[in-house]
Parts: structure tokens; sequence; C-alpha cells
């Protein structure tokens, strides 16, 4: 029987926003069965709690940005990818600033952080969202075409392919498949950053994002090579983050996704609108599992901690 988890006792943890460049404390907080998770804005006043779902998400220029009115909580990917990692799937968290921090520009520190609250299993069951038929969606043409794709599977596996026309890029992996029944978590897809590139910065940052982005928090490129010294994590890095940013998109329902995710150079938006199309055309279902069913997902993510 899969059961809905949060922590045993919150953890805090302070960084930069690596678009706004503000500094921002963040407090992870047990939280009931049936709370979900809530991001809650504690500078404003009254505080503005926002749960998390496909249809809060408000902005996806470069990161998933939930909305509530005029108060915003952007780049939320790579925590909610640390939680679908972990199992975690009712939290509280609160932030004094706009922007989750970027720590290194991957989801490790989030996933290690949430480990050090300790892993707690409730008595309630947890709510899957089980895709029943297939659902796609499609943007551009030719050179510009962008595609993602759910199917019906027991589990949640992944097959992502990316098209930069980088040498850096194109010295490594384009194409990765991550399958939850067979890979882990923290060791195959947690430590993979974030990456931009030097030409871009002037234009994000006249746009109001990439403040705080550094060689300390994303891989960064001028037109020909990698400029951080430490290289790369993995050899398929750049691929793999596209796929940590899509299992955070996805887990914005607030249920793990039981399903096959195939993409094509998706992003933030496209990763959205499937969501959205899924719920919105009736290819997914809510269920839950009872202990010893026999049909039950495989989904390698660490066990609770007592």
């Amino acid at each position: 029987m899969y059961l809905q988890r949060t922590l045993k006792h919150a953890v805090e943890a302070t960084g930069i926003g690596v678009h706004s460049g503000k500094r921002v404390r963040m407090r992870l907080l047990p939280a009931p069965a049936g709370h979900g998770i809530v991001f809650a804005r504690v500078d404003v006043n009254p505080v503005v709690n926002i749960p998390i779902s496909a249809q809060a998400v408000g902005d996806t220029r470069m990161a998933s940005t939930l909305t509530a009115g005029d108060v915003r909580v952007s780049t939320v990917e790579h925590l909610m990818s640390a939680c679908f990692g972990l199992g975690i799937d009712t939290l509280r968290i609160e932030l004094d600033a706009e922007e989750v921090p970027i720590m290194d520009g991957s989801a490790a520190t989030f996933a290690y952080l949430l480990e050090s609250g300790g892993l707690l299993d409730l008595p309630a069951a947890k709510p899957f969202l089980q895709i029943v038929q297939p659902i796609e969606i499609r943007e551009g043409e030719g050179a510009q075409l962008k595609w993602a794709r759910l199917d019906p599977h027991n589990g949640f596996k992944l097959d992502f392919s990316i098209e930069f026309n980088h040498p850096a890029i194109n010295a490594t992996g384009k194409q990765a498949v991550f399958d939850f029944a067979q890979h882990a978590y923290m060791t195959d897809m947690a430590r993979a950053r974030t990456f931009g590139f030097t030409h871009d910065v002037e234009m994000l940052r006249g746009m109001g994002l990439a403040r705080g982005g550094s060689l300390d928090n994303a891989i960064v490129m001028d037109e020909y090579r990698m400029l951080n010294p430490g290289g790369l994590r993995y050899d398929d890095e750049f691929v793999r983050h596209k796929m940590l940013d899509a299992v955070g998109d996805l887990y914005l329902t607030g249920m793990p996704i039981l399903g096959a995710y195939t993409a094509f150079k998706s992003g933030h938006a496209l990763n959205n609108r499937l969501l959205r199309a899924a719920m919105a055309q009736g290819a997914a279902k809510i269920v839950t599992f009872t202990a010893g069913q026999a049909n039950a997902p495989v989904l390698n993510i660490p066990k609770a901690q007592g």
C-alpha cells in the first residue's frame, strides 16, 4: 500500500533566487494527510497560501511559477522534483520572498534537506493520477517543432530528447530514458543541474530573469564550450536536467502520475499544457492502492524512516 508522506520535523535553508537574485529563507514543515503540498508567502500580510495544481501555474518563462492574484512563487520545479523523488505529497513550504532558492541548480540539495527532516508515512492512502488514454500536445512545425505526450503505463517512466545545436551539448547524450521502477532518483537524476548560455544573459536580465545565476548554480556555456571548471556530473547531464524539470512540472498535480511521458524539446509551458489537457479531456483518473493489491505500481522511492 502506498501511503501519504510528509516530514517528521521542520527543516530550513537560505539561498538566492536564480531569476530574482534575492535572498530567500525557506522552511519545509510537516503537514497532515490530505493537506497536500502548499507554498506560503510569509513575507506578505496576510500570509498567502498557494496549494499546488496545474491551474495555479500562471507563468512558465524559464521556470514554473505559481500565482494567486498578484502573489507569485517562482522556480518551484526543482523542489517539486525532489518531493516526487522522495515520495512526499503533503508539506507546507514557507518562503519570505517570491522565488524558491536555486541552491546548486539541481534537485540534490532539496532532496538531502528533505531527507534530513525524516520521511514519515501517514495512515492514509496516497492518491495517484493514472493516465487512462494517450494525450499529446504539439507546438510549432519543422525545426521549431516540440511535443510532449502521456500514455498509459503502470508506473512512471520518462523518455526525453533535446536539440540545442551547440557543440558542448552535441558532444553529450541528447536522449535519455528514466524508469522509476528501475532507476534511483537520488543517484541517477537529482544531481543534474540547470544550464544556460552567455549570449542569453543580457536578454534575460532585461526581462527581470537570471539575476542570480552563476557558475555555482548552473552549467554556463559560451558559443563553443562549457565554462564550469568542474565538468559535468553525468555524461548526459543536459537531458537529465530536462527530465528532472519535467518530473517537477508534472508533480504540480499534487499526485504522482502513473503513465509514460515522452517528449521532444518540451519545457515548462508545454508540460503544463499537457497536464491541463490530460485532466480536461478525461485522459486521467485518480486512483489509490490497498495493501497487497496485485496491480500496484512499482516505484523506486526511499522508504520512510520509521
